[in-house]
């Protein structure tokens, strides 16, 4: 088997080196009486600790568990007892040997922590029964986001009797719904008879609105609302600057507000592309509704003018005028927006056109007046432009049905539905919900017969797209040309303080709603 064997005497422990010409083969163990010899060579071939995560049941596998298991079991068995080791405990310390190490701690002084020995008590020394209490306790509470105030003033403790007398004088100035969260609330609290009631309330003062303060005091017993009016200037606010690089940052550092630039822009988008439509020396002129107090706090309102000079291309000159009860933009000629509805009056596909066909039921060809949505019942319809409903009710094979009059003698109707949601007579609004898709009447499975009537006469849905343009004549027109020119007038940036006669009323009023706003935490608010 071996070829070679090389031995290296210079090595301490001797090294050898084996040559092989071909794989050795595996010697039968030598067979022997000696019964170790028989021992030695079946532990050889036999795997007393195999993987117990391998072949798990099989013979091999329960011969490793029984082996682990045995062992585990002795080691237990022959395991020492745990003997407990005696051991001198101290004495227990004193209360004058406690007090001690406690005076030589450090301690947070909220934990009443000293340091240092004190002097023991003696007989002139001895403990209070109770503590004097502050004869008034100041609070500054404000209302929550979500809060209301009768929640504000029990939070401060006010108990449930003054709470409920205080709510009652506020109503008779303002509604305590309409108190804005964040309102600063200066609340005196006094003595009480005895620990077990709540302290009463003397005196509780908030700034209720911008123009009115309101103060509530006790007087003999009883409490007693005052109100402090202040004059605010209701003078809108015009903002004007050059665009430069951007519209958003120039108008910003003109003092507008994020929220007022916001509808700046989505009203201006509608007449140029604010993208790439602006130059940098075109000049945006914004006029927004502002009330600003006496006291010096600001509320910011809606968007009221929207203008742009361009250097190049037609002026932008857009204001805000109700019509109808409706609020829209106008240019400074009288022309309103133009709108276009919905291009479909339900969501889901078209299954049926506008033309002659089989009907499915009725098995021969007639006239199909009009368009068929297929969408499941239940889905809702739409007005797809403002109108007054002139029929709503059941209407033969069109089942459950709506017509609406749009105006310019056109009109729309709306067949087959499962549950109607307006009235006749009622008037409707562009993406108004009249209805939900079902399948009455001749009806083969849930959809929307959508049909469109000029004169009186059905015509192909497709071929009519329904465009509004509101136009102002006559002496509304003359009204808003002149609204117009009053907020072209204004001058930019902050209007000048109103001049009051300095009599001796208004100035008992302004000092004391300075007065009431320092004390309520007043200062500038805006409202977004």
């Amino acid at each position: 088997m071996f070829q070679k064997i090389e031995l290296s005497p210079t090595q301490g422990a001797g090294t050898g080196t084996l040559w092989l010409n071909s794989p050795a083969k595996v010697l039968a163990p030598l067979r022997s009486g000696d019964w170790r010899e028989r021992v030695q060579d079946w532990a050889h071939r036999v795997d007393l600790a195999p993987d117990l995560g391998q072949n798990i049941g099989s013979r091999t596998w329960w011969r490793g568990f029984i082996t682990c298991f045995s062992l585990c079991g002795i080691m237990v068995m022959s395991a020492p007892g745990v003997l407990t080791v005696p051991g001198a405990q101290p004495a227990p310390l004193s209360t004058e040997q406690l007090d001690q190490y406690r005076s030589q701690m450090i301690s947070a002084s909220a934990l009443g922590g000293d340091t240092g020995k004190r002097m023991g008590p003696t007989d002139l020394v001895a403990p209070l029964r109770e503590t004097p209490e502050r004869p008034q306790i100041e609070l500054d509470a404000a209302v929550g986001t979500g809060d209301s105030f009768a929640h504000t003033l029990s939070r401060a403790g006010i108990s449930s009797n003054d709470a409920s007398a205080a709510m009652a004088l506020i109503r008779q100035a303002v509604d305590p719904a309409t108190i804005a969260p964040g309102t600063r609330v200066r609340i005196v609290l006094g003595r009480r008879a005895n620990r077990n009631v709540a302290r009463p309330l003397d005196h509780l003062s908030l700034r209720a609105k911008l123009e009115l303060a309101l103060e509530i005091t006790r007087q003999d017993g009883a409490l007693t609302l005052r109100r402090i009016p202040i004059i605010v200037d209701n003078t809108p606010l015009r903002i004007r600057g050059q665009v430069g690089d951007s519209l958003y940052r120039s108008a910003r550092a003109a003092g507008a507000d994020p929220s007022t630039i916001q509808a700046y822009l989505k009203v201006l988008s509608a007449q140029v592309n604010v993208g790439n439509g602006l130059r940098a020396g075109d000049t945006f002129d914004i006029i927004v509704a502002h009330r600003r107090a006496a006291t010096g706090e600001s509320e910011t309102g809606e968007l009221l003018f929207a203008g742009l000079q361009r250097q190049r291309g037609k002026d932008i000159n857009l204001l805000r005028w109700t019509q109808a009860g409706r609020a829209q933009w106008f240019e400074a000629s009288g022309v309103g927006e133009r709108r276009g509805v919905l291009a479909r009056p339900v969501s889901g596909r078209q299954s049926s056109g506008y033309g002659m066909r089989r009907h499915p039921i009725l098995g021969y060809s007639r006239m199909h007046a009009g368009l068929d949505f297929a969408a499941s019942t239940g889905t809702p319809i739409y007005a797809v432009s403002d109108g007054r409903v002139t029929y709503s009710g059941w209407h033969g094979g069109h089942g459950k049905y709506v017509k609406i009059e749009h105006g310019g003698s056109l009109g729309s109707g709306y067949g087959h539905m499962s549950r109607i949601a307006v009235a006749a007579g009622q008037r409707v609004k562009r993406g108004q919900v009249i209805g939900y898709v079902g399948s009455t009447g001749l009806s083969t499975g849930p959809h929307l017969h959508y049909e469109i009537y000029r004169n009186g006469r059905t015509i192909n849905p497709a071929s009519v797209k329904f465009t509004e343009t509101a136009q102002l004549a006559g002496a509304e027109l003359r009204a808003f040309k002149g609204r117009l020119a009053e907020l072209k007038r204004l001058r930019a940036g902050l209007p000048e303080p109103a001049k009051t006669e300095p009599t001796e009323m208004a100035a008992s009023n302004a000092s004391s709603a300075a007065a009431s706003a320092q004390s309520a935490g007043g200062g500038s608010s805006r409202t977004r």
